[in-house]
């Protein structure tokens, strides 16, 4: 299995920067996501993940960058996502707290 590297928050804002769109899936609960999020990020709960699989499928060969409030929760969607087969897997270090820090 490919171990992607994971992301830092400042290497997302500089391709961002550059106009880059990558695959980012917010897996925070509803509100949470409300409160505030990264633009352009799918807001899929951890909780919900498995039943969204069908809807990544397309998703499985390209980079897709998951984050949550700390990076707990986006570290368990990584690892669960590689699981099924994902093939480059990046967590967003210090998550949302630290994007919006």
């Amino acid at each position: 299995m490919i171990t992607s590297a994971d992301i830092t928050v400042e290497e997302l804002k500089e391709r961002l920067s550059k106009g880059e769109t990558p695959v980012i899936i917010d897996v925070r609960e509803d509100w949470e996501y409300q409160e505030g999020n990264i633009a352009g990020a799918k807001n899929i709960p951890l909780g919900s993940l498995p039943q969204q699989l069908e809807d990544l499928e397309d998703l499985k060969e390209q980079e897709v960058i998951v984050q949550c409030r700390s990076g707990a929760r986006s570290a368990t969607a990584k690892a669960f996502l590689q699981q099924q087969g994902f093939a480059n897997v990046r967590n967003l270090l210090g998550g949302f707290l630290a994007y919006n820090g």
